[in-house]
């Protein structure tokens, strides 16, 4: 069985970071869009969909409260998670996560910081333009870097 959940969009609202059982959680969301033309009326349409992303490892979750603001550009891949809770009247609610938890989880930032901590696209005329995707492989590499430091 498979349960991977693969996402790139634009965070939502600056990530909250809390600590829980003396570990870092992170909590935020992320915008993924789709565009179309619609064949009967030639309009440009989109679709934006919002998914709630936690995270459970401390490393990636300092990662977040350091360099993660809104608007900034993420890379993804964890699992989907169904969660049951209740409300303040006792009613069973569910909220649908894609967690980030273990070694199975990436986060790539596919932006960076301005001078004004804005967050703006990496895109440049060099050749990483001319290669799909270098961008991520670059990003996956430092990270990954950063990540054996931490865990050895």
């Amino acid at each position: 069985m498979l349960n991977k959940v693969i996402l790139i969009g634009n965070v939502a609202a600056n990530p909250e970071i809390k600590e829980f059982n003396g570990r870092k959680l992170a909590n935020f969301r992320i915008a993924t869009s789709e565009r179309w033309t619609d064949k009967e009326t030639g309009e440009k349409k989109e679709a934006t969909e919002w998914h709630n992303i936690v995270i459970y490892n401390d490393t990636l979750a300092n990662i977040i409260d350091q360099y993660v603001v809104k608007g900034t550009k993420l890379y993804i891949e964890g699992a989907i998670k169904t969660r049951k809770w209740q409300d303040k009247d006792g009613k069973d609610r569910y909220t649908t996560e894609i967690v980030l938890q273990g070694y199975n989880s990436k986060l790539l930032l596919l932006s960076k910081k301005d001078g004004d901590n804005k967050y703006e696209s990496q895109a440049s005329n060099n050749i990483s333009d001319e290669i799909p995707f270098y961008h991520l492989i670059i990003r996956r590499f430092y990270m990954e870097k950063i990540i054996k430091k931490e865990f050895g």
